[in-house]
């Protein structure tokens, strides 16, 4: 195509890395660019907790509006940030091939292990990563963090807690994992943690097939899932919801779960079956956890934000 695209990212330095990286694949495929810097609310209101903000889409709403106003022509987004239901005139246009799902813990300063036998300060911003480890370690702390990346780490130096929590996707892709960070392998991550989504304007056809160019089938397909997961659960960035998907060897396995918030509820499922047979497991994985109870847990949570 002939077309200059501008790309539409928030200004942080994660986001401007994801940014350039579809930047550079759109180059490869001899399409041109240009990025377009917007501040969402999420990076202009840096000490509401998320789960008080209690706003679905709240890093991608500024991207979506100024998407639509036709400021710029595709967004690039961390997909997990992305709500389940897209603002109307907007379509997903690509999935770039996902990098680590994982949660790590940073620690402050020594790369002690939490254990049940230790009393632990843990920051986090995240209703799911918090609900998750104090299922985990019922007796540590949780303070919120709140900020990009950069700012997150530089809170947690100036700080007395022990460590926090964050994407080691993040981390890594801008160089700022440090050496003694610890890999969560128990947690179960967001839906579509690690990935990148490109969203166009709907109808614009020439500007979807470009991004077409950049989408990974196997992320595209286990992110899907994921999200299937957290919509039939009714949940959204303020429900403690976890879910994964994973490929292999023509197999799907999806683990997903959903927790109460203090951590003290937990209801969790997995389903493993041929990749032919794949579509809707995310909707049936929902189905099961809601004839298990986990509505009652949707409901408490909403009743306690609007109450």
């Amino acid at each position: 195509m002939n077309k200059l695209l501008r790309i539409g990212t928030r200004d942080s330095q994660l986001a401007v890395w994801q940014a350039t990286l579809v930047q550079e694949q759109l180059k490869q495929h001899g399409i041109s660019s240009e990025l377009v810097l917007v501040k969402s609310d999420g990076d202009l209101d840096l000490v509401t907790p998320l789960y008080e903000i209690g706003v679905q889409g709240i890093f991608t709403k500024t991207l979506d509006a100024a998407l639509l106003n036709k400021r710029i022509d595709i967004a690039v987004h961390s997909m997990k940030d992305v709500p389940t239901q897209p603002a109307k005139g907007i379509i997903q246009a690509a999935v770039l091939k996902r990098a680590s799902y994982k949660d790590i813990l940073v620690p402050s300063s020594s790369r002690a292990q939490p254990s049940e036998s230790n009393d632990l300060t843990i920051a986090t911003s995240s209703t799911r990563r918090k609900a998750q480890w104090l299922n985990h370690y019922p007796h540590h702390r949780i303070e919120s963090l709140r900020g990009n990346v950069n700012t997150r780490l530089r809170k947690l130096a100036e700080s007395n807690w022990h460590g926090a929590i964050f994407a080691a996707a993040g981390l890594e892709r801008i160089g700022l994992r440090p050496d003694n960070a610890i890999e969560l392998d128990w947690m179960l991550p967001a839906p579509s943690q690690g990935a990148i989504m490109v969203v166009c304007r709907e109808h614009e056809h020439t500007v979807a097939d470009a991004c077409a160019l950049m989408n990974d089938a196997t992320t595209a397909l286990c992110t899907q899932i994921e999200k299937d997961f957290l919509r039939s659960l009714f949940g959204g960035c303020t429900t403690p919801i976890s879910a994964l998907a994973e490929l292999s060897n023509d197999t799907v396995l999806f683990r997903g779960n959903i927790l109460s918030p203090d951590g003290k509820q937990k209801l969790e499922t997995a389903i493993q079956v041929p990749v032919q047979k794949s579509t809707g497991i995310g909707i049936t994985a929902a189905t099961q956890l809601l004839e298990q109870g986990a509505g009652e847990i949707v409901a408490a949570i909403r009743n306690a934000t609007h109450s």
